[in-house]
């Protein structure tokens, strides 16, 4: 955010009071010229003061717009409470208005007393302090609608940069290599059904990867489709050794997760943990519900996490928990007590009914 942005926009409109300030004293002036006589500083001093006193007073205004707004369902309440500010100010105002008058003249405004001063600037000055906040919910409704395009913007950003990352990882020339390696034999060996299979798995992947239109988040049970499908190709590198094993309630299939987040914690697991250990055969997807939040989590039993973890293809992922969630949600990498790797996202609990 740039510093521009972050100045104040009461301030903003607290300077924009000089701009009536001057135009007062500027009349008064002018009238004093007219009169055939020169014009009273002091009188110049007074009306470009009072209008200068409101803008002192704007951002209290400013605070109870914030505090209370108007928006719909909280009018009867609220509407009374600015009329009584409103006149609370008018009486400030006037007051200060008068202390003006006395230090320059030595008497009230225009000889009149504080009461008749106050009863002739109350009607403007309840005008003048519902315009200020109309003023005020109108620039924090502009800002809150900029704030959310650049939010929905990064939003989606990140999400092309999640499908790429899917797609590329589907693209490597070594995945592909070796998938069309093991279709070959298993087309050799005449198991036409499962090098069919196998292909439409492949082409499954690639054309939801590839579609223009996917939402920000999707039903639990759809990421973990694509995480089977993503795994029933990597069986045949595998063989024998890749048993992946699912372990989710089956209440929190229609809970909203980021689309794309599980494929690469399990894609993780597969390249950092099995390919690395002959031995390794462990590959767990947990899915549950703990109070106001899902737990998902992909354990192997490879070497363990390397370092730096970022190194691990993390960063983006995090950064997307933390654009969706903010604080509420997280993900840690860490070492299992047998040494393999651990990978667990918390994020806060809410269903998606499931996409037909």
């Amino acid at each position: 955010m740039t510093a521009r942005r972050r100045r104040p926009l009461w301030l903003l409109v607290s300077a924009a009071w000089l701009a009536p300030a001057a135009l007062a004293m500027l009349k008064e002036y002018a009238r004093g010229l007219a009169g055939g006589g020169p014009p009273n500083p002091r009188l110049v001093l007074f009306e470009g003061g009072d209008w200068l006193i409101y803008g002192l007073l704007t951002p209290l205004v400013f605070i109870l717009g914030r505090r209370y707004p108007l928006v719909r369902g909280t009018l009867g309440r609220r509407v009374p409470l600015h009329l009584a500010a409103a006149i609370a100010l008018c009486a400030v105002w006037a007051l200060a208005g008068c202390g003006l008058s006395y230090a320059l003249f030595r008497t009230f405004p225009y000889g009149s007393g504080y009461y008749d001063w106050f009863l002739t600037s109350l009607p403007f000055g309840v005008a003048v302090y519902f315009a200020v906040l109309g003023v005020e919910h109108a620039l924090r409704y502009l800002v809150e609608a900029r704030e959310r395009e650049t939010q929905a913007a990064r939003l989606e950003a990140q999400l092309a940069e999640a499908r790429m990352g899917a797609l590329r990882t589907q693209l490597q020339p070594h995945f592909l290599l070796n998938s069309l390696n093991a279709i070959t034999v298993i087309v050799r060996d005449r198991d036409t059904a499962t090098a069919t299979r196998m292909l439409e798995q492949l082409g499954d992947m690639l054309r939801r990867v590839m579609r223009p239109d996917r939402p920000q988040e999707v039903p639990l049970s759809e990421e973990l489709e694509f995480v089977r499908q993503y795994l029933g190709i990597e069986t045949a590198r595998f063989s024998d050794r890749l048993a992946p094993s699912f372990e989710v309630d089956q209440s929190v299939l229609n809970a909203a997760v980021p689309e794309f987040l599980l494929q690469p914690l399990v894609e993780n697991a597969v390249r950092h943990g099995l390919a690395r250990r002959a031995t390794a055969t462990l590959l767990r997807i947990e899915a549950r519900r703990e109070g106001a939040a899902l737990v998902l989590a992909v354990t192997d039993d490879g070497p363990g996490p390397e370092e730096p973890a970022e190194g691990l293809g993390l960063g983006a992922t995090r950064e997307r928990l933390a654009t969706l969630y903010g604080a509420n949600a997280r993900l840690e990498l860490g070492r299992t007590a047998e040494g393999g790797a651990r990978a667990e996202v918390r994020l806060p609990y809410h269903e998606l009914e499931r996409e037909r």
